[in-house]
């Protein structure tokens, strides 16, 4: 039998109060929906149905990239009148598992179990025991532990709602029963609705066995209606990274100060990380990295040996081996640096290579710049690489030592170990292992008297 997921993504949740559909907003900086997705595209070749509703333009929008059949529930009448949106899609020889957009914390292997429990006379259910069951469907058994059905806790005896197992309603279903299950539903109920969990008690009338299963973890069944969930969520969801990284050998300072909003795909031996850290999007991150505290790095690729100290900003970047960042440093976007760079305090580049063991150590901007290798740049050196509607490229040649407080006016070239003395404007080309400078002609006026305030 086939795998086909279905995923219910049509809820306002109005206790989100937003503009925001709930299924977009976001845990480790990926839309709830889409770490469902994630979940359903693991399991294998198959095909996954979204079905969505409120905000629905948003959603296309902003996911449109997904591998899915989209269908509208224009109509909200119930998780059960949701599936019945896709019934027609559904291949009578396919196990079909139902998921749910806003329940991002699920893990692959409790799917997998879950899965395994759907034959040719059973269906399996995702069921978990809580202290308090309020707000939940209670599972009631017969006399020898047999599933019988699912009570909504607005329909629920008060017998029923002591019962401690709930329904977190993913389950796995044959196909061809689904469907017959599906034209079966009634909405006589207290919320008018076409309840899916209904199909429990017409699987038992038909003979089938529920097979029930059990997540690991309470986090794993968790859905968001409101912030104070959507914040739990993601503290659970940062701590499970966070646990992971430390399994691979990464030292973290604290766990609970860390935050993953992307994708490690690289990861050496030896990596320290302090409080506050964000990694955001695709990271490389090499053998021994250090990584100081308040520190956000994005989409950028670290090299072996690097130190990265605080408060610093990398972004869409290349840092070579041997590199030190910071503090208080930004790296932006289509910068390169080469090995054993250093790029100090309140130093910004853009769009720059920097060549092997150059320095740029304290309050600079570098941008649109082709740095040497061994060339150190003193404080306050800019390149005015913008002239109101072009950028023009800088070019520091290998060895050239640039003073402080020198404005390189692009587009210009710095020769081969040139010196520029400290506070030159450079306008034109300076050539290659020579001094260039440009200062106006220093002159002290003996005599002089500071101006005085006017007395009135």
């Amino acid at each position: 039998m086939q795998l086909q997921t279905i995923i219910l993504a049509a809820g306002q949740g109005t206790r989100m109060r937003s503009a925001t559909p709930k299924v977009l907003h976001k845990i480790g900086g990926t839309p709830l929906l889409e770490h469902v997705y994630r979940l359903a595209r693991q399991l294998g070749g198959q095909e996954i149905n979204v079905v969505y509703g409120h905000g629905g333009e948003q959603v296309l929008s902003a996911l449109s990239d997904l591998q899915v059949r989209w269908t509208e529930q224009t109509e909200r009448l119930g998780t059960g009148h949701a599936v019945m949106q896709v019934a027609d899609r559904i291949s009578d020889a396919n196990k079909v598992l139902i998921l749910y957009g806003d329940v991002p914390l699920l893990r692959l292997k409790t799917v997998q179990k879950l899965i395994q429990h759907v034959g040719p006379q059973s269906l399996g259910l995702l069921t978990i025991r809580l202290d308090n069951p309020s707000g939940y469907g209670r599972i009631v058994r017969d006399s020898q532990g047999k599933v019988v059905r699912i009570v909504e806790e607005k329909d629920a005896s008060n017998e029923q709602r002591a019962i401690g197992e709930v329904n977190t309603g993913i389950l796995a279903v044959p196909g061809a029963k689904l469907k017959e299950w599906l034209g079966r539903l009634n909405n006589d109920n207290a919320q008018g609705e076409y309840y899916l969990t209904d199909i429990i008690a017409l699987a038992v009338e038909d003979g089938f066995y529920v097979d029930t299963t059990q997540p690991d973890e309470e986090s794993e069944v968790l859905g968001i209606n409101n912030r104070a969930q959507l914040a739990q969520l993601e503290r659970l969801y940062q701590l499970r990274h966070a646990e992971d990284l430390m399994d691979k050998g990464v030292t973290l300072r604290d766990p609970a100060r860390f935050d993953l909003r992307g994708d490690i795909e690289a990861l050496g031996q030896d990596v320290e990380i302090d409080v506050n850290v964000v990694l955001q999007g695709r990271i490389r991150l090499g053998n021994r990295v250090k990584i100081g505290p308040n520190v956000l790095i994005s989409d950028s690729e670290i090299g072996d040996g690097v130190e990265i100290l605080a408060n610093s900003v990398i972004e869409n970047a290349q840092i070579g081996a041997g590199g030190r960042i910071g503090p208080f440093a930004r790296i932006r976007p289509e910068s390169v640096l080469a090995e054993d760079v250093h790029i100090g305090n309140f130093v910004e580049i853009k769009k720059t290579t920097v060549g092997q063991g150059s320095k740029i150590n304290h309050l600079s901007y570098v941008g649109d710049a082709r740095v040497g290798a061994g060339v150190n740049i003193g404080a306050g050196t800019i390149t005015c690489n913008y002239d109101g509607a072009n950028k023009h490229l800088t070019v520091i040649e290998d060895g050239a030592f640039i003073g402080s407080d020198t404005q390189l006016v692009a587009p210009v070239t710095v020769g081969r170990n040139a010196t520029l003395g400290a506070g030159t404007t450079l306008t034109k080309d300076a050539p290659a292992d020579t001094l260039t400078l440009s200062r106006a002609k220093q002159a002290s006026i003996s005599g002089w008297q500071r101006p005085v305030k006017k007395r009135t």
